[in-house]
């Protein structure tokens, strides 16, 4: 692990839940940077993402490694008189509670500000601060929906589709990350503070930029980037095929057996093949059916035309490459069944350089360690247990501490 970390003493006070907040601050944390995750006493909604090892699942893990919890009722005025010494005390605050929720708890911006008037504050919401939608409950399927990126995703019949995965929270949670880094230079250089709205709605339309320009000039009916190329059944799964360039169409035509249709002026050149797709890849397609996926790939391998079997995640853990790049890295991770595969981030250590970093958070865990560091007492700290503010203070824990 390189020494100095490049965020090492950056606080970052950390009010988000499930996965869009909760990455960004991840990332902030893998970087060396000192991530207070504060989460209710029943614990962030995250860990409830998927099937669940005591308070932790998959995403919980993944999306809030290297971070402490402080488990607290925000409900409780002791509870946000903590949580507001520490937000005053951050250099980032990233929260993802509903418009106007930080306010009535007296973490708003403006609230914030006023007494740490340099600090990055970032909002995570569905719609954003402003509009009509502003307020809207928010699934990462209902912006996969809103934004139009069903409408690119299509099964057979034509119906839109999701993707199987939070796609739109994870790339949120990137788009924040960079938002944040990018405000901290520039505190560093200059001294100013930044306010950050980001909504999942923007960064899905962010992300799919292109795709909205291309349906706005093409009048709704954009053409497809080249032919062929998609998904073939084969005799025994599916390969991805990719065709971008002439050499490419010739030798998949060769591969195929159907150098005729390399010559066929029909098909002779890219524009032809995307104006005549409709009759040129069942053609293709009915090929593909003849022979296996591992014969289909060694034999396009071999002539340069790129291509990929479609994988299962277990197929991508076992391939040669994965492991020779080491690509996933195995943890154990207490409470959890056995080693766990976590993909390494670009641009970070590998996992496994530092057992601090590579660790999620119980619920409050860290609630006495963080109070008795930021000045409370113990027997401060056994009020605010008592009286129902803070979670995750247990004789056990007390007597460590101690």
């Amino acid at each position: 692990m390189p020494t100095p970390m490049p965020l090492e003493g950056v606080k970052v006070f950390d009010a988000t839940q499930g996965v869009a907040g909760p990455h960004s601050t991840m990332l902030l944390a893998q970087h060396g940077a000192e991530v207070t995750k504060l989460e209710p006493l029943d614990g962030d909604w995250g860990r409830t993402l998927g099937k669940a090892y005591g308070n932790q699942c998959a995403h919980s893990i993944v999306f809030n490694r290297g971070k402490k919890s402080l488990a607290m009722d925000m409900k409780n005025e002791a509870a946000q008189k903590v949580a507001f010494k520490l937000a005053s005390e951050a250099d980032i605050v990233v929260e993802s509670f509903r418009p106007g929720v930080m306010k009535r708890f007296g973490l708003g911006y403006e609230q914030v500000k006023a007494v740490n008037p340099e600090v990055i504050y970032l909002s995570v919401t569905g719609f954003g601060q402003e509009g009509p939608y502003n307020r809207l409950p928010v699934t990462d399927s209902v912006i996969q929906a809103f934004s139009g990126w069903m409408s690119i995703n299509r099964d057979a019949s034509g119906t839109p589709q999701r993707i199987g995965m939070i796609a739109v929270d994870v790339m949120t949670g990137l788009y924040a990350y960079q938002a944040i880094s990018s405000a901290l230079i520039r505190k560093l250089r200059f001294g100013k503070g930044a306010y950050i709205d980001c909504s999942l709605m923007q960064a899905a339309a962010a992300f799919q930029s292109a795709k909205v320009m291309e349906h706005y000039l093409e009048g709704g009916a954009p053409q497809v980037l080249y032919v062929p190329v998609g998904t073939m059944r084969t005799a025994d799964g599916y390969i991805n095929i990719t065709a971008m360039r002439e050499r490419h169409y010739v030798s998949l035509c060769k591969v195929l057996g159907r150098e005729d249709l390399a010559d066929d002026p029909r098909y002779d050149s890219r524009e032809k093949r995307i104006e005549r797709e409709a009759e040129l890849m069942p053609v293709i397609r009915e090929a593909f059916l003849k022979r296996t996926t591992a014969e289909w790939a060694e034999a396009l391998t071999e002539e340069g035309v790129m291509n990929a079997p479609v994988s299962t995640y277990s197929h991508f853990l076992e391939d040669e490459h994965v492991k020779a790049v080491e690509s996933v890295s195995w943890i154990d991770h207490p409470g959890m069944p056995g080693a766990l595969p976590v993909t390494n981030i670009p641009g970070l250590a590998k996992i496994g350089s530092d057992p601090d970093l590579d660790r999620a958070p119980q619920i409050g865990e860290h609630s006495r360690e963080i109070l008795l560091r930021e000045g409370w007492t113990p027997a401060q700290v056994e009020e605010l247990a008592a009286a129902g503010a803070v979670g995750g203070i247990t004789e056990t824990t007390a007597e460590a501490a101690e």
